[in-house]
């Protein structure tokens, strides 16, 4: 788009997309065939590998290294030095030991799904072909090696869950057994059961 914006020390490969009014600060480096959507930010020094997709109004602060394979859906953030794997087992050398292993993906490569609303603090290592669910929390310098449910607050080394958040973030159902609760912050109305919490509606307290 025309009102896209790079930082002159960025670099843009070919065939990269932005947004509308996306911008890209100094010294990020986006691969080919990046696809990135409307009003986001890519923080200095950031890495963003070939043919990643990233939604709308995601942030991702200085020093974020996204791997291939790795999509972000809309309303992401991640913060400072977090950093994306896509590999269980990987190895400098190729199988025959002649040479460096190809760094292009193929089928040890995973995926990994970051849903929509997603935070993931600084200094997070996210593990490879997870799935973060939708307004899901990683606490800072978090290590995570399995799924996190929707709306689930996750840390530690290796991540474990603790508790529950908002889609804006305030934590949920602090102790007790109750199975409703309104965010005291944005009035959302969530519902629990055993295999996790749904937004109820989108109401509003009034006033």
């Amino acid at each position: 788009m025309s009102n896209a914006w790079a930082h002159p020390t960025a670099i843009l490969e070919a065939d990269v997309e932005l947004g509308e009014g996306t911008k890209v600060w100094d010294n990020a480096h986006v691969r080919h065939g990046a696809r990135i959507g409307k009003h986001c930010i890519v923080g200095d020094k950031s890495y963003i590998a070939y043919d990643v997709r990233i939604g709308d109004y995601c942030k991702l602060n200085t020093a974020v290294y996204v791997c291939a394979e790795v999509t972000l859906e809309d309303f992401c953030m991640v913060s400072a030095h977090v950093v994306f794997t896509n590999d269980r087992f990987p190895r400098a050398g190729n199988l025959e030991l002649t040479g460096l292993a190809s760094s292009d993906p193929d089928e040890h490569t995973l995926p990994t799904r970051v849903c929509r609303g997603t935070t993931i603090g600084a200094n997070a290592t996210i593990g490879p072909g997870l799935t973060l669910g939708e307004f899901s929390m990683i606490g800072m310098g978090a290590v995570v090696t399995r799924d996190v449910p929707a709306h689930g607050l996750v840390i530690g080394n290796p991540a474990r869950q603790v508790g529950w958040v908002c889609a804006c973030g305030e934590p949920l159902f602090r102790g007790g057994s109750a199975t409703e609760e309104t965010c005291g912050r944005c009035s959302r109305r969530y519902h629990r059961t055993d295999s996790g919490i749904t937004e109820i509606d989108r109401e509003r307290r009034a006033g």
